[in-house]
């Protein structure tokens, strides 16, 4: 069965493989580090590496039987699959799924409808899931059809060499071009949400504005970190805030001088306005880089062409 423990203050500020190990007791440090690298054991959702500093109430996630393989029961979830080949798939994932069961979402997930559509996918951990995407945000994601190409992806993630560029409509204008630096960490007051903290983990993203309406904008963010919510975080951190995002806008930060008519069709936007929109890495089958993208979904650009209308 999985596992899900909080870090204590005390093992603050350490290594995740050596705080695994003593949270973990029943397991030894060179197995849980195995599963570390394998992308088996998770830290607040994400996939990290065995040296990853971790902080008090972060969340490790642990499958002990995770050699036995991982499976959920299948369901018929219209899943949309891009792009296939024999190691892996892209997917296009709709808004308002969930990436895989856990507390609170035991089915109706993306696992649950890959594994109807693709039953060998019962044999991997996690159905194949090699990263994620938030519950209400849109875009592409690949898939894992074999162990050999799970492995890879995982390394690929852990030594920062996949390319993710996402689209996000925003509450305010930039100039240009910049990057975030902003170290995250678990939220001290809110175990639901990420935060700035200056003994967080490293997070980088770069921001480019693509069209600006007034004092709403349309960026485009490229992360070379993936930190949970970390595009959220940074964007609202910066006074940038997403539109429709509850958890990092949840005053429904308005902009000056925007028409009673936007403000309501910006307050009941019903997800945060994020979308995947790229997804780049180097195919060790093909021996070339492989570039996949994904249009934004029809309800972003609804949005969008409201908030032109209306500017």
């Amino acid at each position: 069965m999985t596992a899900i423990k909080k870090v204590p203050g005390s093992l603050s500020n350490m290594r995740l493989d050596k705080v695994s190990a003593e949270i973990f007791e029943d397991f030894s440090r060179t197995q849980l580090k195995k599963w570390i690298i394998e992308g088996r054991i998770l830290l607040n959702g994400d996939i990290s590496s065995p040296k990853e500093i971790v902080q008090e109430n972060d969340e490790i996630e642990i499958n002990p039987v995770s050699e036995e393989k991982v499976s959920w029961e299948s369901e018929d979830i219209q899943i949309d699959v891009i792009h296939e080949t024999e190691h892996y798939l892209i997917v296009d994932k709709q808004p308002g799924i969930v990436m895989h069961p856990g507390a609170g979402c035991k089915n109706g997930t993306l696992a649950n409808g890959l594994v109807y559509q693709y039953p060998e996918l019962k044999n991997l951990p996690r159905c194949g899931i090699v990263h994620r995407l938030d519950k209400d945000t849109s875009g592409i994601l690949a898939v894992a059809r074999t162990e050999g190409f799970r492995n890879y992806f995982v390394s690929l993630l852990q030594e920062r060499k996949i390319k993710k560029s996402y689209k996000a409509i925003v509450v305010g204008n930039v100039i240009g071009s910049f990057r975030i630096n902003d170290p995250i960490g678990r939220d001290k007051n809110n175990r639901l949400k990420m935060a700035i903290r200056s003994d967080g983990k490293e997070s980088e993203s770069f921001i480019q504005k693509e069209k600006s309406y007034d004092n709403y904008s349309l960026l485009n963010v490229s992360i070379l970190t993936g930190r949970t919510h970390q595009i959220r975080v940074h964007l609202a951190n910066n006074q940038l805030p997403i539109i429709g995002d509850k958890t990092y806008n949840p005053a429904g930060r308005i902009a000056k001088n925007t028409s009673p008519e936007l403000i309501e069709i910006i307050r009941n936007f019903p997800r945060q306005a994020l979308h995947s929109f790229e997804l780049t890495f180097f195919d060790p089958y093909l021996k070339n880089d492989v570039s996949f993208f994904s249009d934004m979904h029809k309800d972003m650009l609804k949005l969008l062409d409201e908030i032109k209308k209306h500017t």
